[in-house]
């Protein structure tokens, strides 16, 4: 056999074969045609015209289309290795979903033939990544319903409650049960939960996207996510129940409408969450600070042994939350809806259960598409507190209007900066749209300011109405929970709307009769737990603020200390900075 045709086993043996080639190489040049005439292409030689252009049936056109299959031939055989590799990724998923992929690629409904079969393979290939890092996926479901997607009330439920109450698996399921989530992912989660041993938490990764929030089962940051009914479109707001991410569930709550207090009614956690150091007071108390009105409570693990659908411990849990939302400021009669549901199994979240027939009310979904409008003025004055920033080819920035209305291209400020800035997109829930209303829920893409120049709880405004922005106020104050007494010089952390700020308390003009509202005639020289003050604070920074009068959702705030919640007020008067 010719050594030529062999493959070497080594470089170093290659070099030698290389070597005794040389002299026979000699005489194979030397009968070459040196003198043979230099190639010139004929400029005038007919146009080539490819095959699915012009369909002539001649000989010369033929040949062409054979050689176009050999090529294609060669291009498929060595795509062939990326396609057996996406069929073993691919063997877990059912047919049906495996069926129904390339139409949510491709919502214009163009197929893979176009972009040959590599790319196919390798966009089929990355769905499964790209799916952890964003539970949203289905989510391109929702842009054909853009038309009347205006017409749908836009309301935000932030879900509530002491830490393990059941929150984000609630969310999870009512996220699948309205076809957000498909069922593979679930199957999914499913599968990596149970190999971590936690197989009861699957549903609660559609909203705890973050692997140390899987990791440790509890939540940190606010999850979203959305869902529609028939006539509402909903934004969840997934709170953290741990007492350390209080801040966190503040900035949650000053964005929502509506609170779903979760409750467990499991023995023993129930008592844990109501009792001094639990969450469910402190949450509820807060909510009712960032201006929530309405309250849905539901009594959560009914289907747990210790339980088992009673209606002694749902009354139980009823009786001894009555009078403390009622001290919070909640009308029972009005505000307060009482629910008894199962957040694993689903029970009672969209279909009333066989199990539970002294619950005569709608299951929680059919409930939340029932309650009346709210009222909200479009025509009002634009004002967005942002929550969260980002770089992302561009400035994004998310928050919630809270009232007036914007569009594309349209020029706002950034209140305190006053920095100019211009509208480039509008996200509402991932779907983009040219113009948004009050309550929704927005991504917004802006030029003429950079993502380190904004922090959260800056606030977006229209140019001819610009809100106040200044570092001190007179506002009322609710002292709550402090040990000791409460002087002038006090530090604490304000949290108003979306902003966080340290905050000295600098006078204290006068104590409110809780009962009759008079004030007191001389200066106080403390204030002590239960006390109602009026006191002037000073915060380190400047920060945008509102009156509770002129603007209830910008005027009221919450004092915390040591990881507790001191205080909540409002803000009565702003007052002139002396130079």
């Amino acid at each position: 056999m010719d050594p030529r045709d062999t493959a070497p086993d080594s470089w170093e043996q290659e070099d030698d074969v290389e070597a005794t080639i040389d002299g026979q190489l000699d005489s194979e040049f030397a009968s070459l045609n040196v003198n043979a005439k230099p190639f010139v292409p004929n400029v005038n030689a007919v146009e080539f015209v490819p095959t699915f252009v012009v369909k002539a049936h001649s000989e010369n056109l033929d040949s062409v289309v054979a050689v176009e299959k050999i090529s294609t031939m060669e291009v498929s055989e060595s795509a062939a290795p990326v396609e057996n590799g996406d069929s073993e990724i691919t063997t877990e998923e059912p047919w049906d979903q495996k069926e129904v992929e390339p139409d949510e690629e491709e919502p214009g409904g163009g197929s893979y033939g176009d972009r040959g079969p590599s790319v196919a393979a390798t966009t089929e290939e990355t769905t499964p990544e790209t799916m952890e890092e964003e539970e949203e996926t289905p989510a391109p479901k929702v842009p054909p319903t853009q038309p009347d997607a205006p017409k749908k009330e836009h309301i935000n439920v932030v879900f509530i409650g002491h830490v393990d109450a059941g929150k984000s698996t609630i969310g999870g399921q009512i996220m699948y049960l309205t076809g957000m989530v498909d069922k593979r992912t679930l199957e999914k989660y499913e599968r990596e939960a149970k190999e971590k041993n936690r197989e009861t938490w699957y549903l609660s990764w559609a909203l705890d996207t973050n692997q140390e929030e899987r990791d440790k089962g509890k939540t940190v940051e606010v999850g979203r996510a959305y869902f529609e009914t028939e006539k509402k479109h909903f934004t969840i707001l997934d709170a953290p129940g741990h007492k350390s991410f209080v801040p966190n569930m503040i900035g949650g709550a000053s964005q929502a409408d509506l609170a779903v207090l979760v409750i467990s009614a499991r023995k023993g956690e129930f008592e844990t969450g109501f009792e001094k150091g639990g969450q469910t007071r402190e949450h509820a108390m807060l909510a009712k600070t960032a201006g929530v009105k309405h309250l849905i409570v539901l009594v959560n693990k009914m289907d747990d042994p210790t339980v088992n659908w009673s209606l002694e411990r749902y009354e139980e849990c009823k009786e001894k939350l009555v009078p403390f939302l009622k001290k919070v400021g909640f009308n029972p009669k009005k505000d307060i809806y009482f629910m008894p549901c199962s957040g694993l199994t689903g029970s009672n979240l969209k279909e009333p259960t066989d199990m539970c027939s002294w619950y005569t009310g709608l299951p929680f979904i059919s409930h939340l598409d029932s309650l009346p409008h709210y009222k909200r003025s479009s025509d009002g004055p634009v004002r967005l507190p942002i929550v969260d920033k980002y770089k992302d080819m561009g400035t994004v920035i998310l928050g919630k209007l809270e009232s007036g209305s914007i569009s594309k291209a349209q020029q706002l400020v950034m209140m305190p900066n006053r920095h100019v800035v211009e509208l480039l997109s509008l996200l509402s829930d991932d779907v983009e749209t040219d113009d948004a209303g009050p309550g929704e829920n927005l991504k917004l893409r802006l030029k003429g300011i950079e993502e380190e120049e904004i922090l959260p709880g800056f606030i977006l405004c229209n140019v001819e109405n610009l809100c106040h922005s200044g570092r001190t106020f007179d506002a009322q104050i609710v002292i709550i929970e402090h040990k000791s007494i409460i002087c002038p010089g006090y530090n604490a952390v304000l949290h108003i709307h979306t902003c966080i700020e340290e905050v000295q308390l600098t006078a204290l003009i006068c104590l409110v009769d809780k009962k009759t509202g008079d004030k007191s005639k001389t200066r106080p020289r403390f204030v002590k737990q239960d006390q109602v003050c009026i006191a002037r604070l000073r915060t380190a920074g400047t920060i945008c603020l509102e009156t509770f009068k002129d603007f209830p959702q910008m005027g009221r705030f919450t004092l915390r200390d040591e990881g507790k919640t001191i205080a909540i007020g409002k803000v009565l008067k702003l007052v002139a900075e002396r130079d």
